[in-house]
């Protein structure tokens, strides 16, 4: 970062400053492609993934497979907040795909879906943000195929924590975001199955990455996202690592409070996150607990978590209102370590313990 902002160029400069920042956009392009098993030709840098998932969700989004124009969007009811927003469809074209009790989009239902009407885009997230189930997008793909249907991939919270392949998924495209791996807020990427896909630039105006998303490149945060790329890259066994650390932070709790829940336990999960549900707690008087003992941590989704309602993740699965307002998200990072999790269990004994002399 610091790199790309003393350089001063602009990369479609053709000065010696402009041929500087080109390099380093597109030796991030490649970073990017490779984390993903993707062409960094097919990789199309934005803000964000919100911007990511408005410019996919398109009508006239042209996949390997299925081919706009697009009268219909389905989104499974558990994806974030910026592909149930339905992109450029209209709200009456966008169909919700029901989960499971276990937070696992339901193929069968799905596949009800896609055989009612024509062809669609479909989007699915590859690991969900709060509970951290990982979802069969391959199997979604499969039934995409069947179907004439095209699928969009939020693979956002999976990035760096799963191993992603774009062949493997079956997608015809994915977006991304640089934060999740230690780059800076405000930069993501789009990345395609291939050249031949394509979708209508939300960002119009100069010929700024290969005319898909127009204006000056975000320099210093693209760099960025090329060094966290290759950071995580070069990161073995870092899943193992954090896996480790969630199933010592979940067994400690329910080892304090045995009537504590574990959401989707015992299903294929994202290593870094663990959803918890708190019986007769409320998860905000908790996070607040914890925040005062130096701990951040959450209600659900980073992005909603100052929202009073319910997450909608956890209503989808059919837990109550109630019992979703005990829950507690705890994500876990490169700089977590076995001494911070002590410091949890600790701080989150105490708390229980002030509760009951309170009640007593």
């Amino acid at each position: 970062m610091v790199a790309a902002m003393t350089t001063g160029g602009n990369a479609s400069a053709v000065h010696a400053e402009g041929r500087a920042a080109r390099r380093m956009i597109e030796e991030a392009r490649q970073s990017v492609a490779d984390l993903v098993g993707g062409d960094p030709r097919c990789v199309t840098f934005t803000s964000g993934g919100s911007e990511a998932a408005a410019t996919l969700l398109a009508p006239d989004f042209a996949g390997v497979t299925g081919k706009g124009p697009f009268a219909r969007l389905i989104v499974s009811a558990i994806e974030h907040s910026c592909v149930l927003a339905g992109g450029r469809f209209v709200p009456e074209a966008v169909s919700l795909c029901p989960a499971t009790a276990e937070g696992v989009i339901d193929l069968a239902r799905l596949d009800v879906l896609l055989a009612g009407g024509g062809p669609a885009l479909v989007a699915v997230m590859a690991a969900n943000n709060e509970t951290g189930v990982i979802q069969p997008v391959a199997a979604v793909a499969a039934l995409c195929r069947a179907h004439g249907a095209a699928l969009v991939v939020d693979a956002v919270q999976a990035l760096g924590k799963l191993p992603l392949s774009m062949a493997d998924l079956g997608c015809d495209a994915l977006f991304v975001s640089a934060h999740k791996i230690g780059g800076p807020a405000g930069v993501g990427a789009i990345i395609t199955a291939s050249e031949a896909v394509s979708f209508p630039p939300l960002v119009r105006g100069g010929g700024q990455e290969g005319r898909r998303r127009a204006g000056t490149e975000n320099l210093a945060g693209i760099a960025s996202f090329g060094a966290a790329a290759r950071a995580v890259a070069a990161e073995a066994g870092e899943g193992a690592r954090l896996a480790a650390l969630r199933d010592r932070l979940e067994a400690g709790l329910a080892a304090l409070v045995p009537d504590i829940r574990v959401v989707a336990a015992g299903l294929d999960r994202l290593p870094n996150t663990s959803l918890t549900l708190h019986p007769g707690r409320e998860g905000e008087t908790l996070t607040i607990a914890l925040d005062l003992a130096g701990i951040a941590v959450s209600t659900g989704s980073a992005c909603s978590s100052g929202k009073v309602a319910p997450s909608h993740v956890l209503a989808a699965m059919g837990i109550s209102p109630r019992e979703a307002r005990s829950a507690l998200r705890i994500s876990l990072g490169w700089t977590t370590t076995s001494a911070e999790i002590d410091q949890f269990l600790a701080a989150y004994a105490a708390h229980v313990k002030t509760g009951a002399a309170r009640a007593a």
